[in-house]
């Protein structure tokens, strides 16, 4: 089998199922995003961290792959299973957006109280978190755009949103970690 197919050639590509859409599609750019979050999440798992972090971040790569499944399913080709759309519940649950909330709660609980904003970068690690963060959040915004023109499952924008937050607070963890400065933004009066 080989990699290329050439039925892309054209600008369009095909969605689970089978649909072909235009390669600039709301449904391609989400789990394109999506797919471009995973690659930065994996950069930051190649860095000299804790292998607590990086188990944390191969869960996470695991979800992504499950967004972009979602998110590269329309709905009409979504599979019924016990009369419930089976893309409704496949992988992300509560207990995954959970696993984030619960990771951010012990990373705080040993970080200093933050006062004012903190300035993106201090080491690369900590910027590689940051570039994460903001691909995190722009993922987000497309899966909703999305979801106001064709159903997302809830627990797929819960979790991307929550990511963010998570990736946040690491690049804080990890500035700790690394001993790097974090430097505060004070507006100018």
């Amino acid at each position: 089998m080989k990699i290329y197919t050439k039925t892309g050639d054209n600008g369009t590509t095909a969605l689970f199922g089978g649909t072909r859409v235009p390669k600039d599609h709301i449904r391609i750019e989400s789990y394109g995003t999506v797919d471009e979050l995973n690659s930065h999440i994996g950069l930051i798992r190649d860095q000299e961290i804790e292998t607590h972090h990086k188990e944390i971040l191969i869960e996470i790569q695991d979800r992504l792959f499950t967004i972009g499944a979602i998110l590269a399913t329309p709905p009409e080709k979504e599979v019924k299973k016990n009369g419930e759309l089976r893309l409704k519940k496949l992988g992300i649950i509560d207990s995954d957006i959970e696993l984030l909330e619960k990771e951010m709660d012990a990373m705080e609980e040993v970080l200093p109280q933050m006062t004012h904003f903190i300035l993106p970068g201090g080491h690369t690690t900590v910027s590689y978190c940051h570039i994460a963060r903001c691909v995190c959040r722009r993922a987000e915004r497309l899966a909703v755009h999305l979801d106001h023109n064709e159903p997302v499952a809830e627990n797929a924008i819960k979790y991307l949103n929550r990511l963010s937050d998570y990736l946040f607070v690491l690049a804080r963890k990890l500035s700790s970690e690394l001993k790097a400065d974090e430097v505060k933004w004070i507006p100018r009066k």
